[in-house]
């Protein structure tokens, strides 16, 4: 285990399964206490806390719908409170909503946005009240933000190309306070949602230049490095974990 995040705490949005999850146990392994939140499955959310805490790291889990503001504030504020500090928040939690443009509803529309973009800006907002200097701010977006190749992605799509103008305006206006944020857009990663064994994986792997998923842990490397002190010089970016998908 490393220790370049001793002493550090982080929250991580969305932290029971897939990449959340692996960001969560990875910023653990550097050293950080990890609050993590989840939606709707308490089991996998408590699992992913107790490989946390067999590190010998302090975890805490809370439930949160990412769609509901206050939620996510009062996230941000419990984990301030129980570790007595927050140096690193990790938006990861999503909405994956695909379907034809002329089908996509209002509702499906609002909630889409509400949970891949107003809830990162809220909890960046509520956040920097707590960053000290040498904060981080990490948001996962999407390579579908930079390259579309399947119809039905329109909502998905927009939604994550939104989080690069946010976290380039944020990047500017944090600086002065040595807070960085950073966006990284993982490429086709093996998950439950999309796993690497699925009927159309053979075709997305055709898209990479690696010609296969990434595993959640490829994309948990990147997000403790941009965490990490050999990162301080990192804000505003956007980062491709995708296997040169976009390329």
């Amino acid at each position: 285990m490393s220790n370049a995040l001793e002493g550090k705490a982080a929250l991580v949005t969305g932290g029971s399964r897939g990449i959340g999850a692996a960001v969560a146990v990875r910023l653990a392994r550097d050293g950080a206490d990890v609050m993590l939140t989840y939606r709707e499955d308490t089991a996998s959310a408590d699992a992913v806390a107790e490989q946390i805490r067999a590190m010998g790291r302090r975890a805490v889990v809370t439930q949160a719908d990412s769609g509901d503001p206050g939620a996510v504030v009062a996230a941000v504020n419990r984990a301030a409170g129980e570790f007595g500090r927050l140096d690193i928040v990790v938006n990861n939690a999503g909405a994956f909503l695909l379907g034809a443009l002329e089908e996509l509803s209002l509702e499906q529309f609002e909630r889409t946005v509400a949970v891949n973009v107003r809830a990162p800006f809220v909890a960046s907002q509520a956040a920097v009240r707590y960053l000290p200097a040498g904060g981080r701010i990490i948001t996962i977006g999407s390579n579908v933000a930079e390259r579309t190749v399947f119809p039905g992605f329109s909502l998905y799509a927009t939604s994550k190309a939104a989080l690069a103008g946010m976290t380039k305006a944020l990047g500017r206006e944090l600086g002065p306070r040595a807070i960085t944020v950073n966006l990284v857009n993982p490429g086709p990663t093996d998950t439950d949602a999309n796993p690497a064994h699925g009927p159309d994986a053979a075709a997305i792997s055709g898209l990479t230049a690696l010609g296969h998923y990434a595993d959640p842990a490829d994309i948990a490397a990147t997000v403790a490095f941009l965490a990490g002190p050999e990162a301080r010089y990192i804000t505003g970016a956007t980062v491709n974990v995708d296997g040169g998908f976009t390329i």
